[in-house]
């Protein structure tokens, strides 16, 4: 598999939280030659089915995106923005996007520049209310084509960095669908007896809502559940912060202990380099409401390190994706009937 065109690809394709359709057919696409049925459920979660006899797993990573909405639209044409998960508005001066109105139209997001600012506005950062989207067109013809709702999202390419690395939009959390992919096609060589469920999970940035209708009707024996974490950047402080060269496996209470122990050990065996991470409480991600479905599901959390987390130059190390889909194989290759004996204990 080319992960890194299935990357590029996915990128470009429309999925806010709760729009997540078009990503959604995407990813159903490139499940499809390594499993045996899949389905996109009514919250647009897909559900790929790889059969088996033994434990029921239920592997997840969001489809998501954060994006924009159309709040408001000025009578010069000027577009007004709303956020659409967590957008801060000091990344967005200068972006370009795309307007999905009756047509699909290009803006760039415009503020006023410093030059026209006084010199206590200079000391600020930008605000919401600051910016707009300008499309080109005057006021009349944007309110004829654009609605108030209408989805803003980002036009930025991957690019392709030096030293196997990227740079895209929606790394956050479509490289760790990635990861899943990369394991489906890997356990096509690999004796595996669970009953695997890989999930394209939808609304992870405004609640986790995909991940725990489909953790209820999946009702897995177990779960793993994958997201980003933060990879070490200048000026980051060395506990909010991991390498970006290897997965990260988190350690906290909404984690079943000895399963991450399983999980570890096979790692190590396979002599792929896990570091760990701790969430003294929530971790924000799947794993939350995975872990807690009908009577509760025995869950870890595995995160992809990336740099400059929920803008348009999200970064990730190829080689550590695949290594992640290359653990994730072997670990439930391993499972058995007996993989539970000692998970109370």
């Amino acid at each position: 598999m080319d992960i890194q065109k299935v990357l590029s690809e996915a990128s470009g394709k429309l999925g806010p939280s709760g729009q997540e359709m078009e990503i959604a057919q995407y990813f159903a696409d490139q499940f499809r030659p390594f499993v045996d049925e899949v389905t996109i459920d009514k919250m647009n979660n897909v559900i790929a089915h790889k059969k088996g006899t033994g434990p029921k797993v239920m592997l997840c990573a969001h489809m998501d995106e954060i994006g924009l909405m159309v709040v408001n639209i000025e009578d010069d044409g000027s577009i007004r923005l709303g956020n659409v998960g967590g957008v801060d508005p000091r990344i967005l001066p200068a972006c370009r996007v795309w307007v999905h109105g009756k047509e699909k139209l290009f803006g760039t997001i415009g503020a006023l520049p410093p030059h026209l600012l006084t010199a206590e506005e200079r000391q600020k950062n930008y605000n919401a209310k600051d910016l707009y989207v300008d499309v080109g067109l005057p006021g009349d013809k944007v309110k004829e084509l654009v609605r108030i709702g209408d989805l803003v999202t980002f036009n930025v390419p991957l690019t392709e960095l030096l030293n196997g690395q990227v740079a895209a939009k929606t790394m956050d959390d479509r490289a760790c669908v990635g990861i899943l992919l990369l394991a489906a096609e890997r356990l096509q060589k690999l004796h595996c007896d669970a009953d695997v469920y890989f999930v394209g999970s939808t609304q992870e940035e405004v609640g986790s809502m995909g991940a725990m209708t489909a953790a209820f009707a999946i009702d897995p024996d177990l779960a793993v559940a994958l997201d980003v974490d933060h990879a070490t950047i200048p000026g980051s402080r060395p506990d909010t912060t991991v390498d970006g060269d290897s997965l990260c496996a988190t350690i906290g209470p909404y984690i079943q202990p000895k399963l991450l122990d399983r999980l570890m050990k096979c790692a190590k065996e396979h002599h792929v380099k896990l570091q760990t991470a701790v969430s003294s409480r929530s971790t924000y991600t799947d794993a939350d409401a995975v872990g807690i479905a009908r009577s509760g599901i025995p869950t870890v959390l595995l995160s992809l390190p990336l740099k400059y987390m929920h803008t348009t130059v999200e970064t990730i190390d190829l080689q550590a994706l695949k290594e992640g889909g290359r653990v994730i194989a072997h670990f439930l290759s391993e499972l058995d009937a007996g993989w539970e004996d000692d998970l109370w204990i």
